[in-house]
């Protein structure tokens, strides 16, 4: 496994990779790094060149990683980036697995460029747009930001990212997810919540999708449960629904994520 750095014309991107093969892109969730790949990166599927980056905004700052301002991120420029990385990396089509807000990107992907996605994983996530009650959640998250920074995001969402179970049995797992939230900074998570809140439903798109999708879930995901996974996976032809036991939002991380 390698840590690497594309340089972009507009800016510079991290990014880990293994392996060899067809490509497999995978997109982090919210509030965490490309490093919430690395136990499937340590033990990659065989005949898989899979490749992790950081969205915009995460994993903190610095002249390495400068880009453009944040201001006005959205999920659909999420995607427009990502697209750049494969396209400077050779990539001309790729399978890509998306947790969470990656989720969000992956199913913005698939819209933008059909042909440029030959396979969807879609884990933790939802096609809907945010509720009400969600977008209000979106405006208590912004304020957190403000007064506590990255510590208080960890604090807030700790409990809700991993079981109940792991919290118990786990402790060093749940350090390890309290890390890589505080490594980014104040400015990239909250260009995230407010791409997260405006993103658009993407439910009417579903039936559209034509490529092999994975659906995963876990049991105790009380962020976005499986009935939201149900939904999708029956919305979009022929996917696969797979249902983690015992775990929660970060499913990658509390179970055998590999299918």
């Amino acid at each position: 496994m390698r840590t690497r750095v594309a340089h972009l014309p507009d800016r510079s991107v991290r990014y880990l990779e293994t392996g060899s093969g067809p490509a497999l892109i995978l997109l982090h969730a919210f509030p965490l790094s490309a490093d919430q790949w690395l136990p499937q990166l340590v033990k990659p599927e065989p005949g898989w060149r899979v490749v992790a980056p950081d969205l915009r905004g995460f994993r903190g700052s610095g002249p390495a990683f400068a880009g453009p301002p944040l201001d006005g991120m959205t999920i659909d420029r999420h995607a427009q980036d990502t697209f750049e990385l494969m396209t400077h990396l050779e990539i001309d089509r790729a399978t890509i697995g998306g947790l969470s807000m990656g989720g969000y990107v992956a199913l913005a992907m698939v819209r933008q460029a059909p042909n440029r996605v030959s396979g969807l994983i879609l884990s933790n996530t939802r096609a809907t747009a945010d509720t009400p009650e969600g977008r209000e959640g979106r405006a208590r998250m912004l304020l957190r930001i403000a007064s506590d920074g990255p510590a208080g995001v960890a604090r807030d969402m700790l409990p809700k990212l991993l079981s109940a179970a792991t919290h118990r049995d786990q402790p060093d797992l749940v350090e390890t997810v309290r890390g890589l939230i505080e490594m980014n900074s104040a400015e990239g998570l909250a260009s995230a919540v407010a791409a997260l809140r405006d993103r658009p439903d993407a439910t009417p798109t579903l039936g559209t999708i034509a490529c092999k999708t994975t659906i995963i879930c876990g049991s105790e995901d009380t962020i976005t449960p499986v009935s939201d996974s149900e939904a999708m996976a029956r919305a979009i032809p022929g996917a696969r629904l797979i249902v983690i036991p015992g775990a929660a939002h970060l499913s990658n991380l509390e179970g055998q994520w590999w299918v």
